[in-house]
Parts: structure tokens; C-alpha cells; sequence
């Protein structure tokens, strides 16, 4: 070895004399030279395992000996205990274990120290040579299980028939061994494979119990085991906010009120959580069920968030799309109320196998968006972990705290939730969405981590602006009209009356004439696309192909209804008139069907769960823009009073609808009977009756009933006895939603509070539905 300018270097020679000059470096790493070792060393195919296994396996007494007799050796070698000279204790070393000389007579005064063959002290030499002190350790056989100790094949056939009961409802263990010993006999035949003990075979059970779940768990628990893929896990790892959107529906863990009856009932949570950054950028609350345009319309708040509270908290306010949250503004310049969550443009739609997330009609939108779709595995929630974990964040965070929280299953719901059914549905989503962005965007989460700060806890708000600064702005589709793109499509031709939709008819400005050619390949030959919200069928949207302008277009008998209408209570309201009708129409089936809901007969599962979807307080599920309209100034109030016209009169569509419907009786087309929920405001109708404004109800004041009703709307004779009302029962003011209205005079309950404060109801609620259940 020299040194060199260039460090240290090392003249070799070969077996053949010839001379190699390396540096030290590549000596000692290089490929070019390989150090030959006098002896061989540890390698990973011996026989004996690491020391820290052996002695992590050993008990504290167990540990204490094996370091006493290594002392012991040591001292036989070196004359030590410690085995070095710099750290001899006192009086060492002793005579008999003096360094140097002949070992054979310090192998014999240590076996008569410790009272041992002298054979056993050279074998505690040799294994301390050879492992160390982890030699010195006892030798402890392989632990087996009864399984083990078997014979092969009874286990194997025990294991197969545990296998086929995954699915199955747990049996017991002495029928499973029963069965194992019956296929055993009749696939090996009679005295082939020994038959083990019962007492074995329980032990056999047990010990097949940790390869394979099946009486110690729950069989939901077991199956979920039994479907884990037999290979490593994989995970997708979203790495910017939106490429990948998890999407799912859960029942809430508590009831809200039903505004038509004032009972319990069921309700349902749709939620869109962006993986990467675990914020809620979609909420829906719905009663019974859930369908596909409830989808659509959470993942359209993706695109369009809801407005924040006005009482939020500014840090809970998201800032309008395009105005970065740490630009430097003028406080009173910033104007509007903010956001309710971040907008963001999913790119990959994570859902399971629901009916509402593999339909058409999200698909169809998924498509148009340019949105990728992918399914989870079947009955597979950790495909969709952090969604399932917000769930149960929100029970234990919020819903565990409201009236009529009935638990997560049927052992830990109380004696009576049913009866503390408290908040509306459009309250309980106000709430929820509340603490959405007040608690759980604003609180640290575990999983949400920087890998270059791994002790960093962040918030789905901060990993916001985290995944922003590391991926780059979001731009947002800017169009006013995209609400449209959400709906579902109909295909339909244009004819000389309009548009013919489930025997509905729609006509209004914009329609191509009846001779043009459609342009599209539908479908229906020849036919149209227009955009249909099941929730409101009262009117229809279509986009003109050459102008690319929207048009709305009325249905004939919209006037009647005076208010959103689904498509499920118009088919409900078409079969109860066809029973109680010879020639019934869509006229008398509507109007049937309010004065029904009005008068709370509407108590069957079907109706509660149309009215449930049309009562909602809050706006629409997906909120549609206004389309041109060139008549929209004529009816503004100032102009008609400008004009000459009573600003309370009819407007010019419910005329012109008046005028296609070829009915010529303006109380046929009308009714006034009030409803329990606030609906969108609708003109004034020729006729009488009173209109609902759209803050909600201020009263009952009577009920006009339709001319060409007939015989069958005439009340009985003892409607005379409300003579002091106009004839009419008045109805109660529980009905209603109070809107900050006086309620009517005969009404026994106090108005509605502020949405989170709970209402006085002694005399509310409770004893309505008493009156109800007489």
C-alpha cells in the first residue's frame, strides 16, 4: 500500500505474478478484486438463525444464565470474565485461569466449579466460538400444532370443509368434524387415515381457525377475510386533488322528521371525497333511498359548490373559483358569500357496484366530462377506506349528538329514537355540510402527510393548498349552462303540438319546426335530445344545435301543479285517478293528488317518499341557470304595472299554456289547495285561490275546487259545520312549513327556529300525531 496524490493505492499480484495497481477504494468495492477470507463466514442459507432471534425468544432467567456461563467461557479463554484485560474485575485473573498454558486443566477446575462434566464445558467453548453467546443458549424444538402432529390428509379435509362453509351460516364444530370424517371414509376408504380423537380434532379445528375464520368471528367478518386476495396488496396513490374522486351512499345513523306526517323517517348520505387531499366536495341528504340524479347532482358540486353559511366562520369560507385564498385583496371589495367546499374537476371516479353508480345516466355524464370510472372490487369497502372512515367520523363526531340518533346497528339503538325525530331533511344536510367545513376541513387527519415532513399532520384544507402548490392551478369548466349537462336525456321527435315525454306534453319557443331533420344519430331515428329533471317534469330543456342556446319548454298542464313536480308522484297521482275516474286526465290526477297530501292522507311508503324528495326547503339538487327568454322583462312587476296590467295577474306563459290546453274554464284549471313545503314561487292564476309565495305558506284561507271535477270533489253535508271557513276544515298549522310567518289562528304549535337550535315540542309534534292516530 502507498500513498498517492491520488489517495491511497494498493500494488496486487495475481496467481499468474502478474501486477495490478488499484486504488483502495476499488479494492474494497469494486467488482475488479475479491477478498478471499481464510474462513467462511455467515451466509443466508445456514441452518442456525440470528442472534437477536434466539435471544428475543428467551425468558429473563433463561437470558441471565446464558450471560453467566458466557462470563464463565470467557474466562477460560482469556482469564477474564469480560473478556479483555482492561476491564478485569478483582482478584482476576485467578491461578487456575491464568492466560497462557494448557487449556485441559482450566476445563477441569471450571467443571468442578460449576459442577459439570468437563465434556459439557468444552462444548460451551466450541458453541461460543462458533455463535457466540446465542450458542449458549438452550435448544428449543420447533413449536407444532395439533394440526402437525395429524395426518395430512384429515387436515386438508377438514380444511376444504371449513372452506365451503364461508358462505354458509355458522355450524358447530362437532358437525364439522363429523363431516370431515365422513368425506375422509369415503375418499380413502375405511381405516385408511387414522381418525383423530375428538379432543385432537378440536385441537386440529383450532389451529385451522387462524388460516381460516370460522366460528370464532362473525360470518359477515369471516366472509371479508376469506374474499382478501391471496397476493400483496396494492394501492392507488393519488398524487394532485382530483385525480381521484371516491363516491358513496350510506344510511344515517339517525331519523329525521317527515314534513307531510311529521314522522320518522330514514334518510340517506351521498358524499364525493377527493382522495388526495380527503375533502368533501359533494353532500346530498335524501329520504329512503337514493337515486341516479342524486348522483349526478353530487358530483355537480364537484364543478359548482354550494354557497357557505353566512354565520361561517372565514376560515371555513372557500374563495370563489379563480381567486386564490393568499392573494392580498381589499376586504370590502371581496363580496359574495364564498364557498362550501373547494371546486375541482375529478379525472378518475372511484364507486362501488350500487344501481345509482353503474346507470346510464352517470355514465353518460361521466363520458361527457371526460370523467374515468372505476369500480371497486365486489364487497370490498377498503377500496373506498378514507370515504368509509369519514362516515364513521361524522356518527361519532356529529350525528351521535343530534335528536334521534339511533346507533350504528340494532344492539346499541336506544328505547324510542324514533320518537326525538327532530330535524328536517334539509336541516340535517345544512348541519352535516356545516360541520364538514367548520370541523373536519379545518382538523389535522393522520393519514393526510408531506413525505418530506412525515411529523406534519395536515388538514384536508391545508393538503388543499399543498396539492395546489405542488400540481398547479384547477381550471374549472366557466360554462353558466354545464347544470344541463347533468341531467338526464330523452330522445323525442318534434311535432305540430310540441314534445310528447311519458305522455306529457311540452311546447315553448325554440323547437325546430316538424318537417327539419334532426342532426343527431340517437337513438330514435329522427328524434331530439332534450334534458329531462326527474325531481321537476313541469318543464324540459333543450339546446338548439345552431345557436347553442338553451330554451325552456312548459309542460301543457304546469299551471295545474303550481310547483316542482317528480316524475314518481305524477305516475302515482295518474293511478289513483284512474281508480277513481271513468276519463281522468293529468288535471284531476294533480289535483287530486295535493288536496290528498294536504288533507294527510298521503301516509302510504310511496307517497311520504315523493313528498319527502319535493318538500325539501332548500334549492334544487342540481341548481339550473335561466335560459333566454325574451318575455322575461313583460313579466317583471314594473313593467306590467307600466303596461296597464294588475301586476298580481296571470302571466303571459300560464296564459299562453292556458290557451294550448283548449280549456276555456279558468277555475279548471286551477287549484289552490295548499301544500306542506315551500315551493318554487309560480304565478297567479286566473280563477281566485291563493298562491304560495316561496318563503313558504302564510296561512290557509280556503280551497277552490276544480269545475270539471264534478260530483266527485263535492265534500259531504257536514262540511257545513266549517262555515266560519269558508266551508273548508281549516288545516292545522303543523302542515305547514312556517317560513317566519304568523301560523294560521287555529294552529297549536310554535313556528320553526333557526336551524341547530331545538325547538319547543310538547305540544308539538307529539300530540299532532296523536290527533293524527284518532
Amino acid at each position: 500500500m502507498a500513498a498517492t496524490t491520488a489517495g491511497n493505492e494498493v500494488v496486487l499480484k495475481d496467481g499468474r505474478g502478474r501486477f495490478l495497481r488499484l486504488s483502495l477504494r476499488e479494492l474494497l468495492f469494486s467488482d475488479r478484486a475479491v477478498v478471499i477470507p481464510d474462513q467462511p463466514g455467515p451466509s443466508a442459507d445456514d441452518n442456525h438463525d440470528l442472534a437477536v432471534v434466539i435471544l428475543d425468544q428467551l425468558e429473563e432467567d433463561e437470558r441471565r444464565r446464558v450471560r453467566e456461563r458466557a462470563e464463565h467461557v470467557r474466562e477460560v479463554l482469556t482469564g477474564f470474565r469480560s473478556g479483555s484485560p482492561e476491564l478485569a474485575r478483582e482478584g482476576e485473573p485467578r491461578p487456575d485461569f491464568a492466560p497462557g498454558g494448557p487449556v485441559e486443566p482450566k476445563y477441569a477446575a471450571k467443571a468442578r466449579e460449576l459442577g459439570v462434566h468437563v465434556r459439557t464445558v468444552k462444548e460451551w467453548v466450541a458453541e461460543f466460538r462458533r455463535h457466540g453467546e446465542a450458542g449458549l443458549a438452550a435448544k428449543r424444538k420447533a413449536v407444532r400444532g395439533a394440526a402437525a402432529n395429524g395426518d395430512e390428509r384429515w387436515v386438508e379435509t377438514a380444511l376444504e370443509v371449513m372452506v365451503e362453509h364461508t358462505g354458509e351460516s355458522k355450524p358447530s364444530r362437532r358437525l364439522l368434524i363429523e363431516r370431515t370424517r365422513a368425506r375422509v371414509v369415503a375418499r380413502y376408504g375405511t381405516g385408511v387415515v387414522r381418525q383423530p380423537s375428538t379432543a385432537t380434532a378440536y385441537r386440529i379445528l383450532a389451529d385451522l381457525e387462524r388460516r381460516h375464520p370460522l366460528f370464532r368471528l362473525s360470518t359477515k367478518r369471516n366472509r371479508d377475510i376469506a374474499g382478501r386476495p391471496e397476493g400483496p396488496y396494492g394501492k392507488l396513490r393519488p398524487t394532485r386533488p382530483g385525480e381521484y374522486v371516491l363516491m358513496d351512499t350510506t344510511r344515517l345513523d339517525v331519523f329525521a322528521c317527515d314534513p307531510l306526517t311529521l314522522r320518522w323517517v330514514q334518510a340517506e348520505l351521498t358524499v364525493a371525497m377527493d382522495w388526495y387531499t380527503r375533502c368533501i366536495t359533494g353532500i346530498r341528504v335524501t329520504p329512503v333511498s337514493t337515486k341516479a340524479v342524486d348522483v349526478s347532482a353530487v358530483l355537480f358540486q364537484c364543478f359548482r359548490p354550494r354557497p357557505a353559511g353566512r354565520d361561517w366562520p372565514r376560515g371555513a369560507v372557500w374563495p370563489e373559483h379563480g381567486i386564490p385564498r393568499t392573494v392580498l385583496v381589499d376586504i370590502k371589495g371581496a363580496v359574495g358569500p364564498g364557498l362550501a367546499s373547494p371546486p375541482l374537476v375529478p379525472e378518475t371516479l372511484v364507486v362501488d357496484h350500487g344501481k345509482v353508480y353503474v346507470s346510464e345516466h352517470l355514465t353518460s355524464v361521466c363520458r361527457r366530462m371526460g370523467i374515468s370510472i372505476q369500480p371497486a372490487r365486489l364487497r370490498t369497502g377498503r377500496d373506498k377506506g378514507p370515504v368509509e372512515r369519514f362516515f364513521r367520523t361524522l356518527r361519532e363526531g356529529l350525528l351521535e349528538a343530534l335528536p334521534g340518533y339511533k346507533g350504528p346497528d340494532l344492539h346499541s339503538r336506544g328505547e324510542c329514537p324514533e320518537g326525538d325525530a327532530f330535524f328536517f331533511l334539509d336541516e340535517l344536510e345544512a348541519v352535516i355540510r356545516e360541520w364538514t367545513a367548520v370541523v373536519y376541513h379545518c382538523r389535522p387527519h393522520a393519514g393526510l402527510v408531506d413525505p418530506g415532513l412525515p411529523g406534519l399532520r395536515m388538514s384536508p384544507g391545508a393538503m388543499f393548498e399543498h396539492g395546489l402548490a405542488r400540481a398547479g392551478y384547477i381550471e374549472v369548466p366557466r360554462d353558466p349552462n354545464l347544470a344541463f349537462e347533468f341531467l338526464p336525456t330523452k330522445w323525442r321527435t318534434v311535432q305540430h303540438y310540441g314534445v310528447e315525454i311519458d305522455r306529457r306534453r311540452y311546447c315553448g319557443p325554440g323547437l325546430p319546426d316538424p318537417g327539419i331533420r334532426s342532426s343527431f344519430g340517437g337513438p330514435v331515428r329522427g328524434a331530439w335530445p332534450f334534458q329531462v329533471d326527474p325531481d321537476d317534469v313541469t318543464r324540459i330543456y333543450f339546446r338548439n344545435p345552431d345557436t347553442r342556446v338553451w330554451h325552456t319548454l312548459v309542460w301543457e298542464h304546469a299551471p295545474t301543479a303550481r310547483m316542482p313536480l317528480s316524475e314518481d308522484a305524477l305516475a302515482f297521482a295518474r293511478k289513483l285517478a284512474a281508480a277513481k275516474y271513468r276519463f281522468p286526465d293529468d288535471r284531476l290526477a294533480i289535483a287530486d293528488l295535493l288536496e290528498r297530501w294536504n288533507l294527510g292522507l298521503g301516509t302510504t311508503l310511496a307517497e311520504r317518499r315523493m313528498a319527502l324528495r319535493m318538500s325539501r326547503d332548500q334549492a334544487a339538487a342540481i341548481p339550473l341557470p335561466l335560459t333566454e327568454d325574451p318575455a322575461a322583462a313583460e313579466r317583471l312587476p314594473s313593467v306590467r304595472r307600466a303596461l296597464g296590467h294588475d301586476a298580481r295577474g296571470p302571466a303571459p306563459e300560464v296564459a299562453a299554456a292556458a290557451a294550448a290546453s283548449g280549456d276555456d274554464e279558468p277555475s279548471a284549471m286551477t287549484t289552490s289547495t295548499p301544500t306542506p313545503w315551500t315551493t318554487r314561487e309560480r304565478p297567479a292564476v286566473a280563477g281566485g285561490g291563493d298562491v304560495v309565495p316561496q318563503g313558504g305558506l302564510q296561512g290557509v284561507r280556503g280551497r277552490s275546487t276544480p269545475a270539471s271535477a264534478g260530483p266527485a270533489h263535492a265534500r259531504p253535508a257536514g262540511r257545513a259545520q266549517y262555515a266560519g271557513t269558508g266551508g273548508v276544515r281549516p288545516r292545522p298549522a303543523r302542515m305547514a312549513r312556517q317560513s317566519g310567518a304568523a301560523p294560521h289562528p287555529a294552529a297549536d304549535l310554535p313556528a320553526r327556529g333557526p336551524v341547530g337550535h331545538r325547538r319547543q315540542q310538547p305540544a308539538g309534534r307529539r300530540q299532532g300525531q296523536r290527533r293524527r292516530g284518532r
